[in-house]
């Protein structure tokens, strides 16, 4: 057995800053597109706010009240927090450096970010018409002696700090005064695009940042004063995202989201990063008005913040005509979409989505024929996240409104969704869909649908939401059938759900938490039993995390033993492939490309040569290896503190289309092999190949 210690276990907040490092590596690449170069600029930003909101709060809090029988505990967050810090530190030095590259990748084809001193006479009166029509009435500056601390501060806003300063004429003594003004992103976007120049008959296109405009109109902002000379610096506060949620019995989970969304608002402070060219004077005197308490952690950066917003960075086509994006890739209808009864051709064998090289629109064309078939009498779903403007709600509206018992499962915890769900689920109540919202202490994470009908009912079991912008793009997997055993279990989940205390048997699907752990190192083992045996054993995975203690002392366990471990993980990865006792059988391999890697798929070889699965094995019986998908990942928190499903996949074409997934993700190396590109040129050409066959059978 291993025990996991610090020389073989990655922290999974330590691992969670490699692997927003490998983000910031895609940014680092020359040969992808100068505008995905920045648009992961921003998504490395933008996770970064979120870690330091959720993670990072979550782990001062335990250094903070953790009692002495956490003494343990709470000495290994202390030293998380130390390591945390540390790649901080080096890993902003790296991303100012790159956004640095990537501005002056974007000047060499033509676009150009021009600050206060690059303005031409004329772009100076375009911006002084600019601020008279639009910030004038934007921008209200507050004089920083007057506030008085920063709870009200709006989480991850951008923000000045104004030093004005009115100089006498013998320019020794000056009237000084400070003020702070919020950065009005939210109504005004962050970038300003000013009238393209030509140069040598090269067209320019010019951009200004916001922060950058209001630098320009800060002698107009502060009317009735006398001061003559302004200088700003940017800064902004991440504050402690973790909902304080009232125990309070009498108040339904409703209430008390609603009351802990409220009190998200004055979250502590846990991080400010800060322009480094203000002045410490400066600092000490903002600090003083906006940080009466300690800030956790305080980082001086760039004299830009929010970088986040490089992913909405205006579009333009480059000077020298180089693709400055990805082209896009048209997502594709598969040939069954297209059927006149999508619940009939379900019934004849199993059917896959993979999106969002797949298009959803399959999906919400069988929740349409759901709400309208008279076959049909009832539907059940489970939602995590939804989209803004939902056409899976819409058609589960008109469901209810047709007569059909819809029952809808919405989980209020989804973090930063509460508000959107609560609102959603108003408005499902309201329609007249039985609304269920989750089952207290147990996060329902799980993704499936139950269509049921008179002749047979339908599953559908995703390992994503049922989200039309997240199938844009995350990649994830949907399976439909009418496999009796697999859809009477998901049915099962639903009861679990509405009589979470009553015990329920599952008979295919692996449900937390009721048994999956178990069921899962139960998989793990028989493989390293089937190598002992000389049985082909062989564990290929893919996830978006594995950081669970016991489920890492297998997978060690399973590669010492000689099984082979392949596993595609995206993000958190406790798992070390380079310990000598494992001879080499470990292997970890990672996917970053245009799309965010999110479906989970477990291939088991059990006793199958799964390069040759028609074959007998040496035993002379013919296995045959198995396949899961589903919501978990392997994390402590899936398998034991929310309600998760897998189901076993049994179409032999669905399982070969899911392993080939996995068996991608390990070759996938972004430079000899993109996976991504290739998993959608093979469903390309599935599709042409499909076309051709039905115009030579008509």
């Amino acid at each position: 057995m291993f025990k996991l210690s610090e020389k073989n276990y990655v922290e999974r907040d330590v691992s969670w800053m490699l692997f927003n490092r490998r983000i910031l590596s895609e940014a680092q690449r020359k040969d992808i597109p100068v505008m995905e170069r920045m648009n992961f600029l921003g998504i490395y930003s933008n996770n970064l706010d979120e870690f330091f909101r959720v993670r990072v709060a979550t782990l001062n809090h335990i250094v903070r009240y953790a009692d002495k029988s956490s003494k343990d505990l709470r000495k290994r967050c202390e030293k998380t927090l130390k390591t945390v810090g540390l790649l901080n530190a080096k890993y902003a030095k790296e991303f100012e450096a790159t956004v640095q590259e990537v501005m002056d990748s974007l000047a060499g084809h033509g676009i150009h970010l021009l600050s206060k001193d690059d303005l031409s006479q004329e772009q100076q009166e375009f911006i002084y018409q600019y601020c008279l029509k639009n910030l004038a009435c934007s921008v209200s500056p507050t004089w920083l002696s007057s506030i008085k601390g920063m709870t009200s501060a709006m989480e991850d806003t951008i923000y000045l700090s104004v030093r004005l300063q009115q100089w006498k004429d013998d320019r020794k003594k000056a009237q000084k005064d400070y003020a702070v003004i919020e950065v009005p992103v939210r109504r005004l976007g962050r970038f300003v695009v000013l009238p393209d120049t030509v140069a040598d008959g090269v067209t320019h296109h010019n951009v200004m940042f916001l922060d950058d405009v209001i630098r320009c109109a800060l002698p107009f902002m502060f009317p009735g004063t006398e001061f003559n000379d302004f200088e700003a610096w940017s800064f902004k506060i991440t504050k402690d995202a973790e909902m304080e949620l009232e125990s309070d019995i009498r108040g339904g989970v409703l209430q008390k989201i609603s009351k802990g969304i409220k009190s998200r608002k004055n979250g502590l402070p846990v991080r400010l990063i800060y322009d480094k060219s203000m002045p410490r004077s400066i600092l000490k005197n903002l600090l003083a008005h906006l940080c009466p308490f300690s800030v956790d952690t305080m980082l001086p950066s760039g004299c830009y913040q929010n970088h986040r917003d490089f992913m909405g960075f205006p579009h333009f086509k480059a000077s020298d005509g180089t693709e400055l994006e990805y082209r896009k890739w048209t997502s594709l209808l598969p040939s069954w979409a297209h059927d006149e009864s999508l619940i009939r051709s379900i019934r004849q064998r199993d059917r896959f989505l993979h999106v969002p090289y797949h298009s959803f629109d399959a999906y919400l064309f069988l929740l349409r024929e759901a709400a309208v078939n008279p076959e049909v009498k009832g539907i059940k779903t489970t939602l995590y996240r939804l989209a803004k403007d939902s056409k899976v709600i819409s058609a589960l509206i008109a469901a209810a409104r047709n007569g059909k018992k819809v029952t809808v499962v919405i989980e209020l915890l989804a973090r930063f969704d509460e508000k959107s769900n609560i609102d959603w689920s108003k408005k499902m109540a309201d329609a007249g869909i039985n609304v269920i919202t989750g089952v207290d202490g147990l996060k329902i994470h799980s993704k499936i649908t139950l269509i049921q009908c008179r002749y047979g009912d339908l599953a559908v079991i995703s390992t994503g939401n049922f989200h039309e912008g997240n199938a844009a793009a995350y990649t994830d997997f949907l399976m439909m059938t009418a496999d009796s055993t697999v859809v009477n279990d998901v049915s099962r989940v639903f009861d679990f759900i509405d009589k979470p205390f009553l015990p329920v048997r599952f008979k295919e699907l692996m449900v937390s938490p009721n048994g999956m752990r178990r069921q899962i190192e139960g998989l793990i083992k028989q493989e390293i039993r089937n190598h002992r045996l000389g049985l082909p054993a062989h564990i290929l995975c893919k996830l978006n995390h594995i950081t669970d203690e016991g489920i890492v002392k297998r997978l060690y366990e399973a590669a010492a033993s000689g099984v082979k471990v392949d596993l595609a993980v995206r993000g958190n990865c406790s798992l070390m492939t380079d310990l000598p006792e494992l001879g080499g059988n470990l292997r970890v391999n990672a996917i970053i490309d245009r799309y965010l890697e999110h479906s989970r798929i477990l291939v088991f070889a059990n006793g199958c040569d799964m390069s040759h699965p028609e074959t007998a094995g040496e035993d002379g019986v013919q296995h045959d290896y198995k396949v899961f998908i589903g919501s978990a990942d392997w994390m402590p928190r899936n398998l034991d503190h929310r309600i998760e499903v897998y189901s076993p996949v049994h179409d032999i074409a669905l399982k070969k289309e899911a392993r080939l997934i996995v068996e991608y993700g390990m070759k996938n190396d972004n430079e000899a092999f993109r996976s991504q590109e290739a998993i959608y040129k093979h469903y390309k050409e599935t599709a042409e190949k499909e076309k051709q066959y039905e115009e030579d059978n008509h």
